[in-house]
């Protein structure tokens, strides 16, 4: 096939990619005309060309609106997906003439945000003082399929995820406690066995956290599914209803102290959970992003 005839559709479909983009969302031509400022008349012209372009129609009417046709989803997905590339050139080219006013997208869990990313990125501004950052913060799931698709740059979860996809360094081994509420007959112990919970109610997160996998993997190992009384979706909230006497819970310690209420009781054997800070392999990272992970990284060991 001579990719060369394809040159004029291909050169219209680039000019006009924006429009695909927006329409593909909207529906509705002049809506998009307007996000985009251009006159609703032009946007109309330009897709007419495309169609003319391409031998068919890209849109038509549907009741108050457009509907993309079938080629014309293509043409729009294959013209999403190359503003996405263009944008990460655009980005990457900026960075490597300043890489000291770059962007990180950093992901990472509630629980990391009370000490550990606060403190990475303090250190990382005293020798990238411009370096701005976007947080998101979520389950160690969501973190792991928005890393996948290319939302954010860099995660830090624990465990790290067992993906080709992806590689990691560990920035420490955390360890694990029971957090019971602090009249119950477990807070003076010096230690509890995870075959001693088998009869509590448990507060956990809900499934998609890293914590509630571990917990479910502890207790399957130990002959027992848990009682579930209540699920959260974060440590703090968790630790709440501990305190309330409404269950117990597998938990890192809390910093800078115990929390009121709450009592924090060393397993046996001793339960360790791996932090990570992850990152795709798939194309290379931009000049802030790569800084961030080799500063993390002189502080890490690889992962094995």
């Amino acid at each position: 096939m001579d990719e060369s005839a394809d040159a004029p559709l291909t050169a219209e479909i680039a000019a006009h990619a924006p429009l695909l983009r927006v329409l593909r969302l909207t529906r509705n031509v002049t809506r998009a005309a307007q996000e985009l400022g251009i006159p609703q008349p032009t946007a109309s012209r330009r897709l007419a060309a495309l169609g003319e372009h391409l031998g068919a129609p890209v849109i038509v009417p549907e009741g108050r609106g457009i509907r993309l046709t079938r080629a014309g989803e293509l043409l729009a997905e294959a013209a999403d997906r190359a503003l996405d590339v263009l944008a990460s050139g655009v980005r990457q080219a900026r960075e490597e003439i300043d890489p000291q006013r770059g962007h990180v997208v950093l992901g990472f869990l509630h629980l990391l945000g009370r000490s550990l990313v606060p403190r990475l990125l303090r250190d990382f501004r005293v020798a990238y003082p411009h370096a701005r950052f976007s947080l998101v913060q979520g389950s160690r799931q969501d973190i792991v399929e928005r890393l996948r698709a290319g939302t954010i740059d860099l995660a830090l979860v624990a465990p790290p995820p067992a993906d080709p996809d992806v590689e990691a360094v560990t920035l420490a081994e955390e360890e694990l406690f029971v957090s019971v509420p602090a009249e119950h007959r477990f807070a003076g112990r010096g230690h509890v066995r995870m075959t001693d919970l088998a009869d509590e109610d448990f507060v956990l997160l809900e499934h998609g956290y890293g914590l509630r996998t571990i917990t479910d993997d502890l207790c399957r190992r130990a002959g027992f599914t848990p009682a579930i009384a209540f699920e959260g979706q974060e440590s703090d909230t968790v630790r709440g209803l501990v305190a309330a006497g409404l269950g117990i819970a597998l938990l890192p310690k809390f910093e800078p102290g115990t929390p009121a209420g709450v009592a924090e009781v060393p397993l046996a054997p001793r339960v360790t959970r791996a932090i990570g800070l992850v990152w795709p392999v798939r194309h290379p990272l931009p000049p802030a992003v790569a800084a961030f992970r080799d500063f993390v990284g002189d502080r890490a060991q690889p992962v094995t």
